[in-house]
């Protein structure tokens, strides 16, 4: 059929296709993250995780489908560029009065790339940069709502609390209130500013993840804006409000690329997103999409970003800096606060896993809860960057260990296939030049690290130092996934005690090891800790060698609880203990 039709009318034909690929997408994704709001008020935490697996699932099944649509639509001329160039022309159009054309844009790309396989970038037939300097619609809708100053910060607070609704009811709004205004009037004290807010603007909507919601907005006490979030909790009883977070840092950290991607209804992400940079404006666009559930467009605003930065700077890639990984090649651009990881030909001993296995770690990740504790990797293919932009000692190392990812032709370095993360301090290098108290705090969230990934069915498997790296927060992330395993997986076993002397000064195990058994009293053989910083660890984490640690994690994971990670400080909470 295709070779009856005109060019034009193919590429009218085309675009329509992809435009209802797009709305039957985001139209389940829409029907999912609604759900949220009821999984919150039934206390369905296990719904919530099962949805939160489901939303990341249907954009490839969709992708598919349309996919083959497009394939039966133009058959033979497919790879016809003169009629892709036409479909993204009348795409364009037809996506100029929508609240999403940017997410729009981004899956119009996705087709076309897994059509193309191309290298590098097409400009003709891709969206390489939006096709609107500014946005091209007006908001329906504010995306948040405005409150006046109130007789006080507590009725302010007040206020906001009862204009979020929910089936199940609050536990007590006028004490929560309360507590939560004492914590802002303590916030406004050590900034020195006026202690009556004379405004606040909400979300109109609720971000749900895991076990709580949170209404996110900023307040303002005369010259001074604070972010304002309100963690709310419901633990069968009623809801309540367990937590307010008054600092950039700490909002941040809620919305880190270490965990998993909220539940919100946002009609417009633009302007949402928009919002939240203005509570965190360090962050990168890309992450704010990422965190409301729009992982695709992250990533192609961050590709965006990426290239924007090459043009106006002119290092060199170059191997980054730390130990050689045995799975991964992982170089940087000095200037950019991201790492690129090519899973190497082969892999240096004792490892014995494949490249399929490390895709599969790295695919866990994506669809498993973080916790806080683990980075989300963008992954890219075929990309292409000039030459001269790569150190030589970094292209001969890519030639000798990755050749079946990488290649040089044209003056270009092209990567088949790459993971992006965040760039973090890796911790092994992190405690050998940090000042004393950045040290001791460090090592004591390495456990917290570990002990919130078992919370969530994680163990890293390599517990090395050289595994895990540092954030700006401070915090201790894990970043190295080629050993990581579920802990319903393993078998925590006690060491047994030797019978005599021969079996002690046994060079191997002279008792039966399974390959899932795990023998946490080894522990302290591979945290490679100065004794100082070792004694710190154990002061707080002495639990993590001796199995009725792990196995009571296990119990309750096998169980079908849903452990509670707590995405802020404990002394952060409001409870109180009267209800």
């Amino acid at each position: 059929m295709s070779q009856a039709l005109s060019d034009s009318r193919l590429a009218n034909l085309g675009a329509g296709v992809l435009r209802n690929g797009f709305d039957a997408y985001h139209g389940e994704f829409k029907a999912i993250t609604r759900r949220a709001k009821t999984r919150f008020e039934q206390c369905d935490w296990q719904g919530i995780m099962a949805d939160a697996q489901e939303r990341l699932e249907i954009r490839n099944k969709v992708l598919t489908r349309t996919v083959q649509a497009i394939h039966d639509l133009l058959a033979a001329r497919v790879h016809d560029h003169s009629i892709w160039v036409g479909i993204k022309a009348v795409y364009s159009g037809l996506i100029a009065d929508r609240d999403d054309w940017e997410i729009e844009e981004t899956f119009y790309n996705s087709v076309t790339r897994r059509i193309f396989a191309t290298v590098g970038v097409d400009a003709q037939i891709e969206f390489v940069d939006t096709d609107f300097d500014a946005p091209p619609t007006h908001a329906r809708t504010p995306i948040f709502r405005s409150y006046a100053q109130a007789s006080s910060t507590a009725a302010l607070v007040e206020y906001i609390l009862r204009d979020f609704t929910f089936s199940a009811p609050y536990e007590n709004v006028a004490r929560d209130a309360q507590r939560a205004a004492a914590q802002i009037e303590r916030a406004l004290r050590a900034l020195r500013a006026p202690l009556v807010l004379t405004r606040a603007q909400i979300v109109t909507q609720i971000f749900y993840r895991g076990r709580r919601a949170y209404i996110v907005g900023k307040i303002y006490a005369g010259a001074h804006t604070l972010p304002f979030i309100l963690a709310l909790q419901n633990e069968g009883a009623g809801i309540y409000v367990d937590a307010t977070l008054l600092d950039e840092d700490d909002v941040s950290i809620l919305f880190s690329f270490t965990r998993s991607y909220f539940f919100v209804q946002a009609e417009r992400p633009y302007d949402l997103v928009r919002f939240l940079q203005s509570l965190m404006p360090r962050k990168r666009i890309a992450e704010l999409y990422i965190s409301i559930g729009y992982h695709k467009h992250g990533k192609t605003e961050l590709y965006r970003d990426f290239l924007r930065h090459l043009e106006q700077s002119d290092d060199k890639f170059e191997i980054a800096p730390g130990e050689r990984g045995m799975v991964m090649l992982v170089f940087h651009l000095p200037s950019y606060e991201a790492v690129f990881k090519i899973i190497k030909d082969n892999f240096d001993e004792p490892k014995k896993t494949t490249r399929a296995q490390v895709k599969a770690k790295y695919n866990l990740v994506f669809r498993h809860d973080r916790a806080g504790r683990l980075v989300d990797a963008q992954e890219f293919e075929h990309l292409a960057f000039d030459r001269a932009r790569f150190d030589d000692a970094l292209v001969n190392e890519m030639l000798a260990k990755a050749s079946e990812t990488v290649r040089v032709e044209n003056g270009r370095v092209v990567i088949s296939h790459l993971y992006v993360e965040r760039r973090l301090e890796p911790l092994n290098l992190f405690v050998k030049y940090a000042d004393e108290y950045a040290v001791r705090r460090a090592v004591t969230d390495y456990g917290y690290a570990i002990k919130d990934l078992a919370k969530a069915n994680i163990f890293p498997g390599d517990i090395l130092l050289k595994n895990f790296g540092v954030t700006r927060h401070g915090r201790v992330i894990s970043y190295d996934y080629d050993e990581l395993c579920l802990i319903t997986e393993l078998n925590f076993r006690q060491l047994p005690q030797a019978r005599d002397e021969e079996e002690e000064l046994a060079g191997e195990a002279w008792f039966y090891v399974g390959e899932n058994d795990f023998f946490p009293e080894e522990f302290g053989k591979w945290l490679g800790l100065a004794p100082q910083w070792k004694q710190i660890f154990l002061e707080h984490h002495a639990d993590l060698f001796h199995p009725p640690f792990w196995n009571d994690v296990q119990t309750r994971l096998r169980a079908g609880e849903v452990i509670d990670i707590l995405p802020y400080a404990e002394n952060q909470r409001l409870r109180g203990g009267d209800a």
